[in-house]
């Protein structure tokens, strides 16, 4: 720690802590989660319990006077055999609502993954210290934005003055479920992944359930979607359960009803957005699963390809182009009576003319240039005065 400063420690307490549904108390701090407890216990999939962990769109706000920031962290970093190392998490630090500053913990512990195998290793490592200094002076917004894409477990707040809940800003609440695309896969940094980028030039505040492989339409998922309070909800639906060859389309239709059913049991008027996938060439028209290439692994590119047949959607396996088709359908049926549910192409935010300039570097994920625009684009769409999010839409009191 710092000498220079006079240190205020403030515990780290949900009134600070923004985009986590849940705080769990452990050895060294609290550690926020994307899920509540009741839905973590419902299922025992570890790429489930790794992805909510990881406080995607989670970030603490506070307004200050503070010049100088510590925090003190655990991260939770992930190698993978036979790969480079990844890039450390990175912490954005926006002031008044304007990036300024970034920067990574070191330390921390290690998840070893094999892909060969589906095994794991832990290894444990100190805790580490994020600083920001030289902040203006004066009265101010603080946000620190927790990496995206690293579990993290927040240990000490400390400024050099004295720090308060920023007020309400009255600003809706937008709560977004969706697979490693909405999670933030490789995006450069927490405030550069499409929701949050879309949030911003929304004007609205972010709740963010996007799930590492995990967009699966699972009930507890639902059931959280319901139960948490919000002004605005949207969900993506269709990667996920391709490249994990989850259920055959007689399931598939269903499953979204029952989806859509729970939501709509605690959020009946709430203006509600049905997101297809974005396009995924390998995947449009050939079956999943999805599985990793392993031949150029060394270099430090992961590719994926399709392991399924296109004859095999005779059989009910699912693509792309068949849950698209399945979900339109779905939301006009619906949208009948349901004059707040509406439906987005999800090419509208990545397409056939995005493939040439902003190919998917490893057959799936969107890389940063792409996340900025299907923020962009999204923001266009859904929060125009027509959109399903504009000036017309309900709210939580709608």
């Amino acid at each position: 720690m710092h000498t220079e400063h006079d240190w205020i420690i403030t515990p780290i307490t949900a009134d600070i802590l923004r985009g986590a549904l849940d705080l769990e108390h452990t050895a060294h701090g609290v550690l926020p989660h994307r899920l509540p407890a009741r839905a973590r216990a419902q299922c025992a999939d570890g790429q489930l319990a790794m992805a909510e962990s990881q406080p995607s769109g989670v970030r603490l706000v506070f307004r200050s006077r503070a010049t100088a920031i510590e925090l003190d962290a655990l991260p939770t970093k992930r190698d993978y055999v036979g790969a480079p190392p990844r890039p450390e998490g990175l912490y954005d630090l926006l002031v008044d609502g304007r990036l300024a500053g970034q920067a990574s913990v070191s330390g921390g512990n290690t998840l070893t993954i094999d892909l060969t195998t589906g095994s794991t290793e832990s290894r444990t490592g100190p805790v580490g210290t994020l600083r920001f200094t030289e902040l203006p002076d004066g009265v101010k917004d603080i946000e620190i934005w927790l990496p995206h894409n690293e579990t993290t477990e927040l240990v000490e707040l400390r400024t050099d003055a004295p720090i308060e809940p920023a007020p309400d800003r009255d600003r809706k609440v937008w709560l977004h479920h969706g697979s490693s695309i909405s999670h933030g896969s490789d995006a450069a940094s927490p405030t550069s992944i499409w929701p949050a980028l879309a949030a911003s030039l929304g004007g609205v505040e972010l709740i963010n359930l996007g799930l590492g492989g995990s967009a699966l339409l699972d009930p507890f998922t639902a059931r959280t979607l319901r139960d948490t309070p919000a002004d605005l909800i949207s969900i993506k639906i269709g990667i996920n359960l391709v490249n994990a060859d989850l259920m055959r389309l007689r399931a598939f239709g269903p499953a979204v009803h029952g989806f859509l059913d729970t939501i709509r049991e605690g959020h009946p008027r709430v203006p509600l957005l049905v997101l297809s996938p974005i396009l995924c060439p390998m995947h449009e028209d050939t079956p999943g699963p999805s599985a990793p290439d392993f031949g150029d692994l060394g270099s430090g590119r992961l590719l994926f390809r399709a392991m399924g047949d296109p004859a095999e959607r005779a059989s009910g396996k699912l693509t792309l182009s068949v849950i698209r088709e399945e979900l339109a359908r779905i939301v006009e049926q619906r949208a009948a009576e349901d004059p707040h549910l509406h439906y987005l192409d999800g090419r509208e935010l990545y397409g056939d003319a995005d493939t040439a300039e902003l190919p998917l570097p490893d057959q799936i994920h969107p890389d940063a240039a792409t996340h900025r625009r299907m923020g962009e684009r999204f923001a266009k769409l859904a929060f125009a005065a027509d959109g399903a999010f504009g000036a017309t839409a309900g709210g939580r009191g709608a």
